[in-house]
């Protein structure tokens, strides 16, 4: 049993399916979003907003519940603030494009890594904090190579079976 799944395994790699993917080449976001006021200038950290990360599979994307606790002015100046606000108004979820993606055949937790494995949240999206607009693309090349050696780096298992279910 444990043979067949190596062979699987080994002929994913060869057929370089494997690997996560991104979303979108460079989608465009709806609200130009900017992470460098909101950790600086508001001192937010990322688990403030992206809470589920600490204890889902998935990071959820703060959207109008969260957002509108803050944002209400629809007559405010800066035209970022007024689109969001206006989408807290009407009760419209923002429609952000989902960037950090990996394939359906690949489980990843943000629990595990988070919580579990005390991983910060630069390691794989990067110097957030110093952005100034939304993603619109993934800060490295999360493929399977790069999860393969940041395991090995932090000495945990590469056993197929852990991230391909």
């Amino acid at each position: 049993m444990i043979t067949m799944l190596y062979r699987i395994c080994a002929l994913l790699l060869i057929m370089g399916v494997a690997a996560p993917t991104i979303a979108n080449d460079s989608p465009e976001q709806p609200v130009r979003y900017n992470h460098r006021f909101h950790t600086e200038d508001m001192g937010f950290g990322c688990l403030d907003c992206h809470q589920n990360a600490e204890s889902h599979e998935k990071a959820m994307i703060p959207n109008i519940e969260m957002c509108g606790t803050c944002h209400i002015d629809e007559e405010a100046e800066n035209s970022e603030v007024r689109k969001v606000a206006e989408y807290v108004a009407s009760g419209t979820p923002i429609p952000w494009q989902e960037i950090h993606t990996v394939p359906d055949f690949v489980y990843f937790t943000h629990r595990r890594h988070v919580t579990l494995g005390k991983i910060e949240c630069q390691v794989c999206h990067g110097e957030v904090s110093e952005m100034e607009t939304p993603f619109i693309s993934t800060a490295v090349n999360m493929d399977m190579e790069w999860c393969m050696e940041c395991h090995e780096q932090r000495e945990v298992t590469n056993d197929c079976v852990s991230c391909h279910r």
